[in-house]
């Protein structure tokens, strides 16, 4: 009977832990980013001789869509970006450029995502555009019903991916207009895979 008690007391606390996990409870909150916060990143370009320069240069002028890219090789990220990619045609027409940031630079990660988005991209060695405070998701999103769902649309989708490099810093999507306009989108990724809208990207 004793054995019987600890067993549905731990069925119990293993439900209760799956129920609070997929909940928003314990998710960290982002804090929205300033243009101000923005504007003072510094990017650097992924050439041979790369360039650094202010971040402000990439909407200056037209504004611009920039995924912070969680991890290039996370399948799910490659399909984010692809959704993203199908934007490009309309972005075009209203000349708006669409760009990605990484956070670190891992063998060919970034060649690799090339094909799922076809945008240029920048390093932002610093991790800025993963802040102002930079939310982590760790082990927490294996057993959040979201993910899953995520990864069973993304493998439906033919993407694929691998474990290289640091995957637990969450990224998002911004839209920023030109000049002094400001952020007209943050999207902040909640759990691995948490999409934008491309709908809201074009409003």
């Amino acid at each position: 009977m004793g054995m019987w008690s600890i067993g549905v007391g731990a069925v119990g606390a293993a439900a209760v832990a799956l129920l609070l996990a997929n909940t928003d409870m314990f998710l960290s909150k982002p804090r929205k980013a300033a243009l101000e916060y923005l504007e003072d990143i510094d990017l650097k370009t992924l050439e041979k001789e790369p360039r650094t320069f202010k971040a402000k240069e990439l909407w200056e002028k037209n504004g611009a869509v920039i995924m912070a890219v969680r991890r290039p090789g996370c399948f799910l990220c490659r399909a984010e970006a692809a959704d993203l990619m199908s934007l490009k045609p309309k972005l075009d027409e209203l000349g708006v450029p669409l760009y990605a940031v990484v956070k670190e630079q891992v063998k060919r990660e970034v060649e690799d995502f090339q094909p799922y988005f076809k945008g240029e991209i920048f390093l932002d060695e610093k991790k800025k555009f993963y802040g102002p405070e930079r939310r982590k998701m760790m082990f927490m999103g294996l057993i959040r019903l979201g993910v899953w769902y995520n990864s069973f649309r993304a493998w439906n989708g033919g993407f694929s991916g691998n474990l290289e490099g640091e995957g637990f810093i969450l990224g998002g999507v911004f839209v920023i207009g030109s000049g002094k306009q400001g952020i007209l989108l943050e999207h902040r990724e909640k759990e691995f895979g948490d999409r934008v809208n491309p709908l809201s990207v074009l409003e």
